[in-house]
């Protein structure tokens, strides 16, 4: 066996643990004289440590506790490390020699202990940390003091398994994992990017998507750009997406966990930078769970009759408003018999794991088939309902456009625009770049025909998340060729009905509903049938 010192610091615990591995993987086992039964049980953990190394830092938990276990066994088992070298690994029993880094590991070890994937959520609400940026109007951000203050205030007491631990995931965030945001990916958080902010040669841009917020943590530093680098051209491997390159500057793959993720390097961008967008903390919630204002239930009835009726709406809002969460609330409306066909840049909705019991197939865009192609497609799958994750190019919205009009019975998407007027303006020169009209009143004509209702979200500055309006599109005959007309809108605080569906709409929903929606939809309204 090689001999090692145990005063190692972690940058060459790393280089170790590494030889070791390689070690474990080069051994010719036939060398070792070990009988059939043996060779067998090394070969397959030959296989699994090759198979957990491959997937540990792109979202698989369970490849990533199978490498911390192999680390540990190497550094406790083969080397006989002990309470003495985790204390000289990380200055556990001097808090003076403790870094940033150090304090915030400890805190979420312990969070975690107790909380699991919920540490970094209580971590934020027990220290009221939200509460103290917005009463002191400061930026969005933990800084070094703030984490210093909640650091000093925690009687952590550890013990040397505590230690242990805290070094192994430390030893394994710098050699396979995600560096400083290792642990913070695999918690409940809306997503998390890096590389993102600072001067040239300054590294301390790691941002938390929380709650609505984008949350800076100034505190951690990924140390160099080497380091960022190495992140950035590891979190995206997930399924071999192609190689990121100088030549190819950005990729959008997702990982294990489904999460997204978006990464981009130069001469395409400043800086390496990676962006994480984490859809398995979407859960499905009933309406009732995500519009809880006051007059809350004008919303969702009016809601729950564009979705019984059938009407072609879309959800619109800026990022983090929670148009996905709201998607999947609504589906929940639409009748169980109808079959669903869902197009997505990347894969978020996962709506097979919500509603296994249900005809759903997703598609989504990749390097040799596009959004259109796949739109097309989903005409000889006997989609009943399309649903379009986001619409984010020309020729998604043109085809969107001519969808409406001749493939299922209604379509739900989600788009970025701020208003009603400038969503028909966006799908309106959509059809024009796309070369399908020349005319843009008859483009125009043709966007108004299609798209019935906007459900506009947005959020306060605390984070808080609304429908500010549900808005009808209304063709009419006049030189614009249309009224936006709100249905009801977020004021004072409370939902408001302001005006009913147009007459014609009303009949079309009727037309598209059960016999017992439809009577009920009528009571509702007081509508004569």
């Amino acid at each position: 066996m090689r001999e090692y010192k145990k005063d190692l610091g972690q940058e060459a615990l790393t280089v170790l643990i590494s030889d070791e591995i390689n070690q474990i993987l080069r051994a010719n086992l036939y060398e070792v004289g070990l009988n059939e039964k043996e060779l067998k049980r090394l070969r397959l953990r030959k296989r699994e440590l090759r198979e957990a190394l491959n997937n540990c830092g792109i979202g698989d938990i369970f490849a990533k506790n199978y490498v911390k276990d192999v680390i540990q066994d190497i550094l406790v088992k083969k080397l006989k490390f002990s309470e003495k070298e985790w204390n000289r690994i990380i200055a556990f029993e001097d808090r003076s020699r403790l870094t940033l880094r150090d304090k915030f590991d400890i805190l979420m070890y312990f969070y975690e202990k107790e909380y699991k994937e919920n540490a970094f959520d209580i971590f934020m609400k027990k220290n009221h940390i939200l509460e103290k940026i917005f009463d002191e109007n400061m930026e969005y951000c933990i800084d070094s003091e703030l984490l210093e203050n909640i650091f000093s205030g925690c009687s952590c007491v550890l013990s040397e398994l505590d230690k242990q631990k805290i070094v192994i995931q430390r030893i394994y965030a710098g050699y396979r994992g995600l560096g400083i945001i290792d642990q913070l990916r695999d918690f409940g958080i809306d997503g998390i990017s890096g590389g993102v902010s600072g001067r040239e040669g300054e590294y301390n841009s790691v941002w938390v998507f929380y709650h609505g917020i984008t949350l800076h943590l100034k505190f951690l530093s990924f140390e160099s750009e080497r380091e960022l680098e190495r992140i950035c051209m590891n979190i995206y491997r997930y399924g071999n997406p192609g190689q990121l390159s100088k030549t190819k500057g950005y990729i959008v793959n997702e990982m294990k966990d489904h999460s997204r993720v978006v990464v981009v390097r130069p001469p395409f961008a400043e800086s390496f930078a990676f962006f994480v967008r984490k859809f398995n903390t979407i859960e499905k919630k009933e309406l009732e769970e995500l519009i809880t204002d006051k007059e809350s239930k004008i919303m969702i009835d009016i809601l729950k009759w564009i979705i019984k009726g059938c009407q072609i709406a879309a959800v619109t809002g800026a990022q983090g408003t929670g148009k996905t969460t709201l998607l999947m609330g609504l589906i929940g409306f639409i009748h169980p018999s109808f079959t669903l066909r869902i197009q997505e840049m990347a894969f978020e909705l996962h709506l097979r794991d919500t509603y296994p019991d249900r005809n759903i197939l997703s598609f989504r865009e990749t390097e040799s088939i596009s959004g259109q192609e796949g739109l097309d497609l989903q005409k000889k799958t006997d989609g009943v309902v399309n649903i379009l994750g986001e619409v984010a190019s020309i020729e998604v919205a043109a085809y969107l456009i001519q969808m409406s009009q001749t493939g299922s019975l209604f379509t739900l998407f989600t788009h970025h625009a701020k208003t009603t007027e400038n969503l028909i303006k966006y799908m309106r020169n959509s059809l024009l770049s796309g070369g399908l009209f020349r005319n843009e009143k008859i483009a125009r004509e043709q966007v108004i025909d299609a798209i019935r209702f906007d459900i506009h979200l947005e959020k306060d500055i605390a984070g808080h998340r609304y429908i500010e309006r549900v808005s009808e599109i209304v063709p009419k005959n006049s030189e614009q060729g249309y009224e936006i007309v709100d249905i009801a809108v977020f004021e004072e605080n409370k939902y408001v009905f302001k005006h009913m569906f147009s007459e014609n709409t009303k009949k079309e929903m009727q037309k598209r509903m059960t016999e017992q929606d439809r009577r009920e939809f009528c009571a509702k309204y007081d509508i004569q049938v």
